[in-house]
């Protein structure tokens, strides 16, 4: 992938806080599903905009406003330009553990490039690096298109050559292990294929972690990519540091558009489990850096 780093990046009052997953080796592509038209096997390179840009998944979160507790509701909720699910927070170097499973969801493509992630990962609501793995639905045209991937930003994301199908279950963690060592395991049971990876990456916050659906980055300005029609993905088995993750009161967080379209909706988080569902691409309208 060129620009191949999927870093999921979260805006925090405008601001930008850049972080992310790294490329450490060659990116290959994962196989693809069906949606309105046949579905291609993508090209080794990676998923790419439609100026040849490679996608970058993953990323810190480009937060839009402060959280706010509602009366009724369990956690603090806030906006996100790029990101949605649930984030633990914390003091730097609180977090050494996150994992949860997923279910593939299956994107509906009609027309246009839009794009689409799922991830566990450490860092990046408040810090300047992700730790992070997980898989992706994207649309190129009317056709759909399925990866998996890590990414240990700053450096690049890199994609698993395994299939990838719709409803193929996911479980996915990033541990770390000690000094500047992280431990990142994927695996996609349905398929009977899984990868652990050990990389390093130092000075890292450790001050987060997330379980994440998101819009990944980047268009030819550096904004975010539109948002794939990916129906509705359900989290479960969610945990941070080896505990179920409703256990520090993570915050809520959906994704809108520049102009505050609901481009999602968050459901209420259930000890480890929650679900995301898709409401608009936002039209690529999102601005904001490249995360």
């Amino acid at each position: 992938m060129s620009l191949s780093a999927r870093r999921r990046a979260l805006v925090i009052a405008g601001s930008s806080v850049l972080a992310g997953f790294a490329l450490m080796a060659p990116a290959y592509a994962a196989t693809s599903g069906r949606s309105a038209a046949p579905a291609t096997t993508s090209a080794a390179a990676g998923p790419r905009t439609p100026d040849g840009a490679a996608v970058q998944p993953g990323g810190v979160s480009h937060l839009v406003g402060p959280g706010t507790i509602h009366p009724g509701a369990r956690n603090a909720t806030t906006t996100s330009t790029n990101w949605s699910g649930y984030a633990a927070t914390g003091s730097n170097g609180k977090f050494t553990s996150v994992s949860a499973s997923w279910t593939e969801p299956t994107g509906t493509c009609r027309s246009g490039d839009q794009y689409s992630s799922f991830w566990v990962g450490l860092d990046g609501y408040s810090s300047n690096s992700v730790e992070q793995t997980g898989s992706e639905v994207n649309c190129a045209g009317r056709t759909v298109e399925y990866y998996s991937w890590y990414e240990m930003y700053p450096a690049n994301p890199v994609n698993f050559s395994n299939t990838v199908k719709p409803g193929d279950q996911f479980t996915g963690s990033v541990t770390f292990t000690g000094g500047s060592s992280y431990t990142l395991k994927l695996a996609d049971t349905t398929q009977g294929w899984s990868h652990t990876v050990t990389k390093t990456l130092s000075g890292a916050a450790r001050s987060s972690a997330e379980v994440i659906a998101e819009a990944p980055c980047c268009t030819s300005s550096g904004g975010i990519l539109p948002l794939a029609n990916f129906g509705k993905v359900s989290f479960s088995g969610a945990t941070a540091n080896g505990a179920t993750l409703s256990s520090f009161s993570p915050e809520g967080i959906n994704m809108v558009s520049a102009n505050g379209a609901a481009e999602d909706s968050v459901s209420a988080l259930s000890g480890g489990s929650f679900s995301a569902t898709w409401l608009s691409s936002g039209n690529g309208t999102r601005g904001g850096p490249r995360g």
